[in-house]
Formats: structure tokens, sequence, C-alpha cells
């Protein structure tokens, strides 16, 4: 198959490019810059902008599926006088124009990357996100996505393109960036943390867990316009991922056993509650639909991804 990969340059779109061309398939990747480096398996065209203008036509020609990964991503502090708009221009927008113009030009399938904050922030331990959930966004980067999902599958109603929606929570791997990173340097240098009696349950995935399931939604007649929530089919607690991380990386981890109560409280004084609800709360994912509909398991065990991703960064993986 013929496949458009966009953001093919992020830490996602570089494993699934090389996944892609490991199984022989022609690749077009959409960057910013173009690099002719690659090999004749993958060509590169230049997007320099993702939004209701951008024309596609040179990316699209005889493409089979389109795989869209490239987004205006989720910061921690936008300064964006209107994030909302910021975020939909570029992830709504952007997306059904490029989907529209995909399904002109003879598109099968359009897969998207969505996010399970779509779904929502934080679950009950024991009761996941299941895709059946009502929408149920915290945020400007989750609603744009959220607006993104609907025109698709609406669009796959009125045009003879197929969709496919995934959303993944957090996405770690060797080469990983921002708070996984920073947690890693931190376990790596021996930071002391307070967050050795932490009892919560947290949803990730591997990235080639990820890069997985998208290529099984590439042709996958099963597929065709649903929504599937992925991640590694192991939970962990912070306490346990860090214990693993330290694990991965050779060191010991030095965490000491505070209260979650006093946690909290802590960081509400501070004005850190979010922050707090990411290192404490639970947000799990149920990915049943996957298994049973799509035949699919994670490949990689949460031990080996983290293996992977801790010798990544003894490397120095950008």
């Amino acid at each position: 198959m013929k496949i458009l990969v966009t953001g093919a340059n992020g830490f996602v779109g570089r494993n699934l490019c090389l996944a892609l061309c490991q199984q022989q398939h022609a690749v077009v990747a959409a960057v910013r810059a173009v690099d002719n480096s690659n090999d004749g398996l993958l060509q590169t065209v230049a997007i320099v902008a993702i939004d209701a203008d951008s024309d596609w036509s040179a990316a699209l020609h005889d493409v089979d599926v389109v795989v869209h990964l490239a987004a205006r991503v989720h910061v921690m502090r936008d300064t964006a006088a209107d994030p909302l708009a910021e975020f939909r221009q570029v992830n709504v927008a952007g997306t059904l124009n490029l989907a529209r113009q995909a399904a002109q030009h003879g598109v099968k399938r359009f897969v998207f990357i969505s996010s399970v904050k779509v779904n929502g922030e934080h679950t009950e331990i024991g009761r996941p996100f299941t895709e059946e959930n009502v929408a149920n966004t915290q945020d400007a980067y989750g609603q744009s996505k959220f607006e993104a999902e609907q025109g698709l599958l609406l669009l796959a109603q009125q045009a003879a393109m197929e969709m496919v929606i995934i959303r993944p929570p957090l996405v770690y791997g060797a080469g990983v960036k921002a708070n996984f990173a920073s947690m890693l340097q931190a376990v790596q240098r021996g930071i002391p943390m307070p967050l050795g009696a932490i009892h919560n349950q947290r949803s990730f995935v591997y990235v080639d867990n990820l890069v997985s399931l998208i290529l099984r939604s590439l042709d996958h007649p099963a597929a065709a316009n649903q929504v599937f929530l992925v991640s590694d089919g192991h939970d962990l607690s912070t306490t346990e991922l860090l214990r693993a991380c330290a694990l991965a990386l050779g060191v010991k981890s030095r965490l000491l056993p505070v209260p979650q109560r006093l946690i909290a409280f802590a960081a509400a004084l501070l004005g850190k509650r979010a922050v707090a609800q990411r290192l404490c709360g639970n947000l799990q994912v149920d990915i049943s639909k996957a298994r049973t509909v799509l035949g699919w398991t994670p490949p990689v065990s949460v031990a080996d991804g983290l293996k992977a991703t801790a010798l990544g960064l003894m490397q120095g993986e950008e």
C-alpha cells in the first residue's frame, strides 16, 4: 500500500514510518522540511502549515491510506490568547481539510490519532474508560480532538472513505520528550521524590504498541468507522512506574513514602492541583474492543518498553 503519514518527523511518526518501510509499504512522509536521505520506500513532502487552506494534492497522489498524526499538541502553559481557537485551526479545520481532500483523491481509509483526553482526565480505579463513554473533555486540546473526531465520522457517512480513530494515553519510548523524559532523568540522577506511597492506576502505551495497532488498523475490515482505545494492557501506579524506571535504568529508586493526602494538600497550597492529579490520580483505559474486534494484543510488555526507553535515554537519543 501507499500510505501518507503526517507528522512523520515526530516521535510516533518516525517509529511508524520505520515500521511501514520494514513492511515494504510505500510511505509519503509529510514534514515541515524535506529530507532526501531516506530510502526509496519513503517520499518526503513539505507541508509548512496544517489549516483549512493547506493544499495536500502533492502528497495524496495514488495514496491508499492516510495516517494523521500531526497536531497542535497539548502544552501545560499555553500562552495563546484563545487556546481553543488555535487548537481548532490545526486539529479541527486542518484535519477535516486534509480528510476532504483525501476523499476527493480516492483514499480508501483515514486513520486519525486522537487522544484519551476526549474521554476525560481521570477515572475511578476499576472503572476504566471505554469507547462507549460519553466525551468529557476538560481542556481546549481534548475538545479540539473530539470535534475533529465528530467531523471525520460525519464525513465517513458522506464519502466513500473509511475512518479509524485511535485514542492513546501518554505515549513513551526511546526519544520521548516532555514530562516522561524529565521523570526518567530525575530517576537516573537519583533525585529523591515524595512518591513512594501512591496507590493509583494509570494506563500508558509504549510507542511500538501504538504503532502495532495503527498497522493493524490500516486495512482490517472490522476497523472501518470505529473508535479504539489503546494501552500496554498493564496499568501502573506512579510508585510502580518510578520503581520500574529505576530498574530499567539500573539505578536505585529514591522514593519517600509521603501520604497521598499530604501531597494533594501541598499541591493545593502551591496552586499545583493539576500536577498532583497527574501524579496521584487514576486514568485507566480498557482495550478490550481492540483485542476482540481486531484480534490485537500489545506485542511489547511494559518492562521491555521501559527498558528500551531507558536505553534510549542512556544513549542520548533525540
